[in-house]
């Protein structure tokens, strides 16, 4: 497999970032996941943008589109899949050890890993911990993934695929890698960017596809909703079927919504 790094593309089990990466030391850096689909990644202008948009929240550079677009070619050109999560990072570079960032450059690294399409389906959990929305990071796609590794493996635990929060006011927020849904009186909702959540791709064509309305939800609108679905990159739509003890059938509602997103993405790679 070939990644790219400093500017070019490299064997991955060759390819060195510095131990001192700031990325490494301190989380210090942003990334994008981007499916790609027979060589050909999905609504990349808009993962662009929101990469852009998370390096000015940490104070960094804007990364070189060119770049980054010429990395992620030649990246999928030299790894071909038919299905591919395509990783791109771009953290603050080699620094002091400590929260100061140095002044010799950014590290942007682009990879491909090679992935299977997910199940209609899936379980979730709720987990007692909270998202900050009023946090310097809320709404910034950082490397600082700890949080979400740490709920993420308790919701493997009890057989689930994704854990979701609720923020400090009990309001509902998103899950460890994806937003999500409630369908209540055959209407779709999904929590405003303001609850904290981060301002997924998915979730936004979702929003322009479906028609859902943004709805600051309490938590407990999980044991509530008629039917309960997820949105991301890698799962696109994909309903639930239990939340926590809770089971549910996924409906309509939901079933319509997996249709017209599988519809208008196949019509349109960046839309």
């Amino acid at each position: 497999m070939k990644i790219w790094l400093d500017g070019a593309l490299q064997e991955h089990d060759e390819a060195r970032v510095s131990v001192l990466d700031h990325g490494l030391t301190v989380g210090d850096g942003v990334f994008e996941t981007v499916k790609a689909v027979e060589g050909e990644p999905f609504a990349l202008t808009r993962h662009l943008d929101r990469l852009a948009r998370s390096a000015r929240g940490l104070g960094l550079p804007e990364p070189d589109f060119d770049e980054v677009r010429r990395a992620c070619a030649a990246v999928i050109e030299a790894n071909p899949m038919a299905l591919g999560r395509l990783r791109i990072t771009y953290t603050g570079g080699i620094s002091p050890l400590g929260s100061d960032r140095g002044d010799v450059g950014q590290t942007l690294v682009v990879a491909l890993g090679e992935t299977s399409r997910r199940p209609d389906s899936t379980a979730v959990i709720t987990v007692p911990w909270t998202r900050n929305e009023r946090g310097a990071l809320t709404g910034l796609k950082t490397t600082s993934y700890a949080e979400n590794v740490v709920a993420l493996a308790r919701a493997h635990e009890q057989g689930a695929s994704e854990a979701l929060f609720a923020n400090t006011v009990d309001r509902l927020c998103e899950g460890t890698g994806s937003n999500v849904f409630v369908v209540l009186d055959g209407e779709i909702h999904t929590p405003p960017v303001a609850s904290g959540c981060l301002a997924g791709i998915t979730r936004a064509l979702a929003v322009e596809w479906t028609g859902a309305k943004e709805t600051d939800l309490p938590f407990d609108v999980l044991a509530e909703a008629d039917e309960i679905f997820l949105t991301s990159t890698l799962r696109d739509i994909q309903a639930v079927h239990r939340v926590d003890g809770r089971e549910l059938v996924p409906g309509p509602v939901t079933a319509k919504a997996m249709r017209v997103f599988d519809e208008r993405a196949a019509d349109d790679l960046d839309p």
